[in-house]
């Protein structure tokens, strides 16, 4: 009888109490979760859409002006001016990176050249000649073997370099010369925002860091739930008000105070499950109308949640992990399978899919996968992991052009100053 009774209650203790939250035995958190989603899906099915959908739609766009600076904080990769015939103009060459499973880089984009770095972590200015205009190195014989990535923010006179390997510093952008260095305890693995005197970004135990961009002092950490294994894909920041919000590598949004590094809200998109197999989780970038952030991962679903409160306004099914694109009242995102889909951003509706893929034969389609997009005047220009580029009129849904950048893994397209970028294994190419 003591026996049961024991049992009992053993049970209603399960039933009523919870462990710490990092501890992710109970399942409270994903009950929730899955509470919600149900409520605010927009479809039910779960398979990805592999069909076009009012393919010959004409989509109006609004043309956006917008300022070739370098603002690293534009949390919108909206439409820009960019409508040229992709000539070759010129190539950025350094020594060829290793271990690229993903050509997730960024350079930076200087109205007189660009900044980029090589395998053994050297950063390196170029002209608009591409002529080096300097070339320096801050890593110990050691550390060079190591293979760096370098992930870079700048306010114009200076340029902040974290890597992977947990170093990180400042260097003016005109000279090359030092101006501090410091070292994390943890590599870092996301984007890097600036909001005044401060920098932010996160490293592999998913932790946010504020530090001063002065000196490389740590202003305050905000350490959230961990992942038992290296997660593949970069986390992504963006800087709204006084919050910065992020995600981390089990599919956490988490809006912190960036005073105080205190959380505002924090929104779970995963279960627990996530924790184990984070490596293949792979998330979009952070996109925001200022009212909304917008994003999507490779388990199919695509987000729209309150920059306020981070509830979900609404959940899609759309297979993506890229970055979308905002423009008025619509989102343009591509799926894993080479779908475009323009979405109603109020309500998540999807207006049209177009098959981007439709030129290839379905074997070769299997083997691709969208690597980012950028939108000009007229055209979508695609980028995919058997090194060509797609561009497609986006009024008209006709694919114009696939053109041949590498025999491997390029970059996302970049679009500065009325040209377009793309980075491959040992050169950046732009094109006018």
């Amino acid at each position: 009888m003591n026996k049961i009774i024991i049992l009992v209650i053993a049970l209603f203790f399960l039933n009523n109490c919870s462990f710490n939250e990092n501890s992710r035995i109970w399942k409270e958190k994903e009950k929730k979760l899955e509470s919600q989603k149900k409520l605010e899906k927009v479809f039910a099915e779960t398979n990805p859409v592999l069909s076009e959908f009012n393919p010959e739609l004409k989509i109006e766009l609004i043309k956006i002006k917008l300022n070739n600076k370098v603002v690293e904080n534009k949390n919108n990769y909206g439409f820009q001016n960019y409508d040229g015939s992709l000539n070759k103009i010129a190539n950025y060459k350094f020594s060829k990176l290793e271990n690229i499973d993903q050509l997730n880089f960024k350079p930076i984009f200087l109205k007189d050249g660009l900044i980029f770095f090589d395998k053994k972590g050297s950063i390196i200015r170029f002209n608009n000649m591409q002529k080096v205009l300097w070339t320096n190195n801050y890593y110990s014989k050691a550390e060079k073997k190591l293979k760096p990535k370098l992930y870079f923010a700048s306010d114009n006179e200076n340029l902040f370099v974290f890597d992977d390997i947990a170093k990180f510093y400042s260097v003016n952008i005109n000279s090359g010369k030092l101006n501090w260095i410091k070292n994390n305890i943890y590599p870092f693995n996301s984007e890097i925002k600036k909001l005044g005197n401060k920098i932010f970004v996160v490293d592999y135990k998913n932790i946010l860091r504020s530090y001063n961009i002065n000196n490389g002092s740590e202003y305050w950490n905000l350490k959230t739930e961990d992942s038992f294994t290296i997660s593949n894909s970069k986390y992504s920041l963006i800087i709204i008000d006084n919050a910065i919000i992020f995600s981390n590598s089990i599919g956490d949004i988490t809006a912190v105070d960036v005073e105080t590094g205190l959380i505002i809200w924090q929104l779970p998109t995963q279960s627990s499950n996530i924790a184990n197999e984070s490596y293949n989780f792979k998330i979009s970038k952070l996109v925001s109308d200022g009212n909304s952030i917008f994003f999507s991962n490779n388990k199919n679903e695509f987000y729209s949640i309150d920059v306020k409160t981070g509830t979900i306004n609404w959940i899609n099914d759309i297979n993506s992990n890229i970055t979308p694109i905002l423009n008025n009242n619509l989102i343009f995102t591509v799926s894993n399978e080479g779908y475009l889909f323009v979405i109603d951003k109020n309500k998540g509706n999807i207006i049209r899919v177009t098959d981007l893929y439709k030129n290839y034969k379905i074997k070769h389609r299997k083997n691709i996968m969208p690597i980012g997009f950028s939108i000009g005047k007229k055209n979508l220009y695609l980028t995919n992991s058997d090194g060509n580029m797609i561009v497609a009129d986006l009024s008209l849904s006709n694919i114009n052009k696939i053109e041949k950048v590498s025999g491997n893994l390029i970059s996302e397209p970049f679009i500065f100053n009325q040209n377009l970028f793309v980075i491959r294994n040992g050169s950046i190419i732009k094109y006018n």
